[in-house]
C-alpha cells in the first residue's frame, strides 16, 4: 500500500472528524481512502455498452406505456365518471 501525505484545510480535517464520530466511517484513514476513491470513481470514463443498455431499457418502458386517451374503448360508448 502507498503512503500519501497531504495538507487539508480545517474544514475539510473537520468534516472528516464528524464523519468519523458520527459512525459513518471506522477511522479517520478509512473516511479519506474511501471519499478519495469515490472520487475518483466520478471520474472514470463511461462504458459506452452500458449507456447502450440504460437507453435500451429506457425505450422498452416508455414503449410499454400505454396512453389511456388512444386505448380503445372495449366497453362500449357509455363512460361515467
Amino acid at each position: 500500500m502507498t503512503k500519501v501525505t497531504v495538507s487539508l484545510s480545517d474544514q475539510i480535517e473537520s468534516d472528516l472528524q464528524r464523519l468519523v464520530d458520527q459512525g459513518e466511517f471506522i477511522s479517520r484513514d478509512q473516511a479519506i481512502e474511501d471519499l478519495l476513491s469515490r472520487g475518483l470513481s466520478a471520474y472514470q470514463p463511461v462504458d459506452e455498452s452500458s449507456d447502450e443498455m440504460d437507453e435500451t431499457l429506457f425505450d422498452r418502458v416508455t414503449d410499454e406505456q400505454q396512453d389511456p386517451a388512444l386505448q380503445d374503448d372495449e366497453g362500449g360508448g357509455d363512460r361515467r365518471l
